[in-house]
């Protein structure tokens, strides 16, 4: 699916700040976004939106808008398969200040899906963050919490997400923190019936 062009796309030197996510369906963002709230209730700091909440697979920063058509055919070349996730555990990042939700699980799908989306950014010559060479799949619900917050972060309710595409998105800051606008939408294949569930 090619990306979306605005009015700036045929200005020189146009950029946007992209990355490629797991974007989830309403009711999983319902659900994160009430523990963000609940969270930010007893921690302070800044609840993650809902219409923002979504799990990072590879950050790239700012890139040519002249070069995201190029950009979309580097990740349509391959096709990783439908997984699930169960997030079920909560964490605190003291140096970043943020809580996170995640799996307490590996998820082999999704391991196989960021490799391959790395692998094939490197080949068409684009750079990502590869600060982290370990991928920590999170999403992040609480940001700016107090700078002596030591917390006791509650249970969280196993939540579900059946992922059965990733997107490339656009980050621009607001007033309200950082806005996302989905550009571009990649399918996963389905499951086969002989395989085994991730």
């Amino acid at each position: 699916m090619p990306a979306e062009s605005g009015s700036s796309a045929s200005e020189a030197g146009a950029t946007r700040r992209v990355f490629f996510a797991l974007w989830p369906p309403a009711s999983v963002a319902t659900s994160l976004a009430g523990v963000a709230a609940e969270c930010a209730g007893l921690f302070g700091g800044r609840a993650t939106r809902q219409e923002t909440i979504h799990l990072t697979l590879a950050f790239l920063g700012n890139v040519s808008e002249q070069r995201l058509p190029e950009l979309c055919r580097a990740v349509s070349g391959f096709s990783g398969r439908t997984f699930g996730l169960q997030l079920d555990r909560l964490a605190y990042w003291p140096h970043k200040r943020l809580a996170w939700a995640g799996c307490s699980q590996r998820v082999p799908a999704l391991d196989e899906l960021v490799l391959a989306l790395r692998q094939a950014l490197v080949v068409d010559g684009f750079a990502f963050d590869a600060s982290h060479p370990d991928f920590v799949p999170h999403v992040t619900l609480l940001r700016r919490m107090p700078a002596d917050a030591v917390p006791v972060l509650p249970d969280l309710p196993v939540i579900d997400w059946q992922c059965e595409h990733f997107v490339l998105a656009a980050s621009q800051a607001t007033e309200a923190g950082a806005s996302y606008r989905i550009l571009a939408e990649f399918p996963l294949r389905p499951q086969s019936a002989n395989s085994t569930p991730a």
